[in-house]
This record gives structure tokens, sequence and C-alpha cells, in this order.
């Protein structure tokens, strides 16, 4: 189940080295959560919280406030009315979905600065938050918890950009010129490693840190075995909708996970009957 990786070139297989050994140092540059986003997450863990202090929090920050209703009266979540308040916009969607809203509009590709990869990262958190979204569908079809799932589809390849961004500064520290193809060759070999630090780093809860560092081997996960596997399909129901060149229908309705998550066919053709309203609702995140 794991994923076998092809071999660095010499040089990268240097950096990654040196890489590994700031990670393991701790020393890692890691980019600070929005405090909002913070506080966000810290209030959908808390099951006494409401409606009332979720629209106090987000109205704490009006450019975020101005965004979470710009997509809340979006075509995808309100495509019959317009909401004229968070507070309503919070019971009619709920607080999950506003929540779910207002971190991905918090976190964004803003924070990664790795010069000449701007598409690159783009293309990361495109498929991350179509990951999150893909993973709630999944695990309604599941009849799991899908509370915490957007979070951890969101963050399960946070160490890439991280990574990425590290890999360039070690580059330019030591005066050393890399080709794009070991720069990114060296962020597929130590990104599960560099995310944990993240995550560490961010205070996450447990089954979002599992969800990353055990995505290629789900059943390894020690306490969050479903809930990882659910990000693993997920991750791969968005590849296919976004690269279905690289990824097609056959090899997606095949995957060894889903039949781990024992999801029959049927179940798994009716996911994908959902893929233009997880595309419609993509759009309405990511439209800044």
């Amino acid at each position: 189940m794991s994923t076998e990786l092809p071999p660095l070139s010499e040089k990268a297989s240097n950096l990654a080295q040196l890489l590994t050994q700031k990670v393991q140092k701790n020393d890692i540059s890691v980019p600070l959560l929005p405090e909002v986003a913070n506080k966000v997450i810290t209030l959908t863990q808390d099951p006494e919280s409401d409606s009332t202090q979720l629209a106090k929090l987000i109205q704490s920050d009006p450019s975020l406030a101005a965004h979470v209703m710009k997509i809340a009266n979006s075509a995808a979540y309100s495509p019959n009315a317009s909401m004229v308040s968070l507070q309503q916009a919070i019971t009619r969607l709920g607080m999950n979905l506003i929540s779910d809203i207002a971190i991905a509009a918090s976190v964004s590709t803003k924070m990664f600065k790795a010069p000449g990869f701007e598409a690159h990262i783009g293309y990361i958190w495109k498929h991350a938050l179509i990951t999150a979204l893909w993973s709630k569908e999944i695990a309604r079809t599941c009849r799991l918890n899908v509370e915490a799932t957007f979070l951890c589809g969101l963050l399960h390849s946070i160490g890439r950009p991280v990574a990425l961004q590290a890999a360039l500064e070690i580059a330019a520290d030591t005066g050393s010129d890399f080709s794009t193809e070991d720069l990114l060759a060296v962020e597929e070999s130590v990104h599960t490693d560099v995310g944990a630090c993240v995550l560490k780093k961010w205070d996450m809860p447990l089954i979002i840190c599992e969800s990353m560092q055990y995505f290629y081997n789900y059943n390894d996960a020690p306490h969050a075995k479903e809930q990882t596997a659910i990000i693993n399909a997920a991750a791969k129901f968005a590849t296919h909708t976004l690269k279905p060149e690289e990824f097609s229908r056959t090899q997606l309705t095949e995957s060894e996970v889903l039949g781990d998550l024992n999801l029959y066919q049927d179940e798994v053709l009716d996911l994908m009957d959902k893929r233009d309203n997880v595309v419609s609702s993509m759009e309405a995140m990511s439209n800044k």
C-alpha cells in the first residue's frame, strides 16, 4: 500500500538529507496559522460552542467575514435565496459548513513562499481543497463522522509546500542550484515528515495528524484508520476530478481503498455523480 518513490539523484539525495536533519532538529520554518483559523478550529472542537460565538469570531476579521458571506451566497450553497448576515448563514448552512468555509478562506497559498513554484503550490492547494470536499461526501456515504473530515483532507498534503519552501531556503543558504525535477523529487521524498512537523507546531488534533502521517499506509494508523482511509480515497477522487488523464475512472473505481471502506460499486458510482457539486463548491471556495 505504500508508494514506491523513484531513486533520487545524488544532489537531490543530499538535499533531502539536509532537509531531514532540519526536521529532526525541529528547525523547519513553519508558516503561522492565521489567528482566526486557529480560533475557528478550536471552537469547532468545543461541543459547547454555539453559532453566536462562531459568528462573532468570524466578524472579528472583516475581510474574512465578507469572503465567507460571498461563498455562502454563491450558487453552490444558496442558489435560491441570498443571506444578509453571518448568523443567518450559520443557521441555514450549519456551523460545520461555515467553519469549513472560514478555515479554507483563512489558510491559502499566500502562506507559502516558493518563487517559481506558484503554479505548483496552487495545484497542491486546489487538490487539498477538493480532497477535503470529497472526503465529506465519502464519509457520509460510509455513514461515518464527517465533522473533522474536511480539515483532515485540507491539511493532508500540508508538508508539500513547506518542504519545497524549505528546500529552496537550503539551496539559497548553500549557494547551490537544483533542477526543478530534483526539487520536486525532494518534496515527494520528505513531505510527510515535514507535514508532521507543521501539524505538531500548529497543535492539530490527533485525527488530523494521523490522516496526514499515515496517508499512504492507512491500515497502520493507530487511532484513525477509517478516517485516514477516507482521506486516501478522497485524494484519489480529487486527482481523477482535476486530472482524469492521469488517473482514469477505471483506476479510481478499482482502487483498493474503496474496497477497504466497504464501498460497493453502486455507492462509488453515486459518489461520482456528485462531481459537479463538488467542483462547484471548490470553485466557490477558491474564488478569492
